[in-house]
C-alpha cells in the first residue's frame, strides 16, 4: 500500500521551509475543531459518493475512501487516532489518516471543495445537532417550572415593580413569565435551524469549481433543503454563528435573570423560597451559611455568553469577503457557548426541582406595602363611576392616612375609609383580601387563578 511518502504539510511543495514551532502552535486549531470529526467525515462521505455519481471518481476509489473514512471514525470514536498539530486541523488529520490507510488514491478526497466549504459545512451539521440537544434541554426546563407552577396556583405572593411591593400574584403566575421567556427561546432557536439549511459544500474555496458537481444531492444526504446561493457569500458568511451566538446569549440573560431572583428572595432579607440542600454550599469559616453557589454561577454565565457574542461580532465588522484565517476563531467561541448553556440549562432544571416556596412569609410580605391599593383605586371606578386619575387621588389619600395609622389597609375601618370618601359602604372591605385581589386579574394573560390554571393546562399539552 502506498503511504503518503513525506509527511509534510499538504502545501509542502509550494512552501519549502518548515513552518516555524510558533507558527504551527498559533496556527493549529486542531486542539478545538476536533470536536468536527463525525460531521467532517459524515460530509466527505457525501462529497465522494456525489463525485462518484457524477463519474468524477471510479466506484473502486470510492468504496476505497469511505472504507478509509469509517475507519477513522471508529479509530476517533475508541481513542486510537493521534491528532498532530502539524496538519493544523481536523480535515487535514484526516485526510493525512486517509494516506496511510489506502495510499494516494486518498487524493481524490478533495475534489471539487476546499477547507473553506469543508469547515462551514462541518459546523452548520455540528449547531444543527447542539440546537436540537439545546431545544431538548429547554423543554426540560419548562416541564420543571410546569410542575412547581401546577403546585402553587393558590400561593400568593407579592408582584414586584422596581423590587418595591407592587400588586398580589400567583407564584404560578411568576413561574409562567418565566416559562413565558424559555417558549420566546426555544422558537428563536427553531428559527435558526432554518438559517442553517442551506448546504455549503460545493462551493469550493469561493469561486465554486470547473468539475460537474451535483450540489442538491449533497445537500439531501447531508439533511440541507438546498445549496447555498453564491460561492463567496458562503465561504466568509457567518450569520448562522451570529444568530446562534444571539440565541444563546438571550437564553442565558433569562436564566440569569431567574437565578438573580432566587438569590434574592433566598436571602435573609426576604426569605420568600427555600433551597434543597442539594443545590447550596457550605462556607470554609461560618459553620451556619447555605450558599446559593449554584445561582450564582448562573448570573455570571451570561457574561461569557455576552463575551462571545461581541468577540464574533468584532471579528466579522471589517472583515472583507470571502475567506480569512481570522474566522477560525468562531469554533472555539461556539463550542464555549454551547457548552455553557447547556451547562446552565441542566443546573436550572435540578434547581427549579429542588426550591420550594415560603408560603407564610410571601402572604405575610403580600400583605404589607399597601398592595392593594390599585384594587381599590379600580373599585371607585366600577362602583362610583368615577374617572381613575381621581379614584387615583382618593386611594393615595387613603394610603396616607393608613400610613399615619401605621396600619395596613385590611386594617383600616370603614370609619377611616369614610372620612376619605363618604360614599363607602361595607362591600368595599373585600377590596383588601389578597385572594379576591388575585382572582380578579382575569384579563386574558393576567394573574388570576383561573387564568393560570388554563395557561399551565395549554402548555402541558403543547409538550
Amino acid at each position: 500500500m502506498t503511504k503518503n511518502k513525506n509527511n509534510q504539510a499538504i502545501w509542502g511543495n509550494r512552501i519549502n521551509n518548515d513552518t516555524s514551532t510558533l507558527f504551527q502552535k498559533v496556527g493549529s486549531s486542531i486542539a478545538i475543531d476536533k470536536r468536527l470529526y463525525k460531521e467532517d467525515i459524515a460530509a466527505s462521505i457525501a462529497h465522494v459518493e456525489m463525485l462518484f455519481r457524477q463519474r468524477i471518481i471510479s466506484f473502486k476509489i470510492k468504496n476505497k475512501i469511505i472504507y478509509g473514512l469509517n475507519k477513522i471514525e471508529k479509530e476517533i470514536s475508541k481513542k486510537k487516532f493521534e491528532f498532530n498539530k502539524k496538519y493544523e486541523d481536523i480535515h487535514m488529520n484526516i485526510e493525512k489518516r486517509l494516506f496511510q490507510i489506502i495510499g494516494d488514491e486518498a487524493g481524490f478526497i478533495h475534489t471539487a471543495r476546499s477547507r473553506n466549504d469543508q469547515v462551514v459545512t462541518d459546523l452548520k451539521i455540528w449547531i444543527r445537532t447542539e440546537v436540537k440537544e439545546i431545544i431538548s434541554y429547554l423543554d426540560k426546563v419548562i416541564k420543571s417550572s410546569l410542575k412547581l407552577a401546577e403546585k402553587n396556583v393558590d400561593t400568593i405572593m407579592p408582584g414586584f415593580t422596581h423590587l418595591k411591593n407592587a400588586q398580589a400574584i400567583s407564584f404560578a403566575h411568576y413561574l409562567m413569565a418565566y416559562v413565558e421567556m424559555f417558549i420566546r427561546d426555544k422558537k428563536r432557536f427553531i428559527n435558526n435551524l432554518e438559517s442553517l439549511n442551506e448546504n455549503p459544500l460545493g462551493a469550493a474555496a469561493l469561486t465554486g469549481t470547473s468539475f460537474d458537481i451535483d450540489r442538491n444531492y449533497t445537500s439531501k444526504k447531508l439533511g440541507f433543503k438546498k445549496p447555498t446561493n453564491n460561492s463567496i457569500d458562503t465561504v466568509s458568511d457567518r450569520d448562522f454563528v451570529l444568530d446562534f451566538l444571539y440565541n444563546i446569549s438571550v437564553c442565558s440573560m433569562h436564566i440569569s435573570r431567574i437565578a438573580e431572583e432566587l438569590i434574592i428572595w433566598n436571602s435573609d432579607g426576604f426569605k420568600l423560597i427555600n433551597l434543597s440542600n442539594k443545590i447550596v454550599t457550605g462556607s470554609s469559616i461560618m459553620p451556619q451559611k447555605k450558599n446559593p453557589d449554584l445561582l450564582e454561577f448562573l448570573r455570571a454565565k451570561s457574561g461569557t455568553s455576552y463575551g462571545n457574542l461581541f468577540s464574533m461580532l468584532t471579528i466579522l465588522k471589517g472583515l472583507p469577503l470571502s475567506y480569512f484565517k481570522d474566522l477560525q476563531d468562531d469554533k472555539e467561541i461556539i463550542f464555549k457557548s454551547n457548552d455553557t448553556l447547556i451547562n446552565s440549562l441542566k443546573i436550572l432544571d435540578e434547581v427549579l426541582k429542588n426550591i420550594s416556596p415560603n408560603k407564610k412569609q410571601m402572604l405575610e410580605l403580600a400583605n404589607s406595602g399597601y398592595i392593594t391599593a390599585t384594587d381599590l383605586a379600580d373599585y371607585l371606578v366600577k362602583n362610583y363611576s368615577m374617572p381613575f386619575r381621581k379614584a387615583y387621588q382618593k386611594t393615595a389619600l387613603i394610603v396616607n392616612l393608613a400610613e399615619k395609622k401605621r396600619k395596613s389597609l385590611h386594617e383600616l375601618t370603614l370609619s377611616d375609609l369614610k372620612k376619605i370618601e363618604p360614599k363607602l359602604t361595607n362591600d368595599v372591605l373585600k377590596v383588601f383580601d389578597l385572594k379576591n385581589s388575585v382572582a380578579s386579574k382575569k384579563s386574558y394573560g393576567g394573574t388570576s387563578f383561573a387564568n393560570i390554571k388554563k395557561m399551565i393546562m395549554k402548555y402541558k399539552k403543547q409538550k
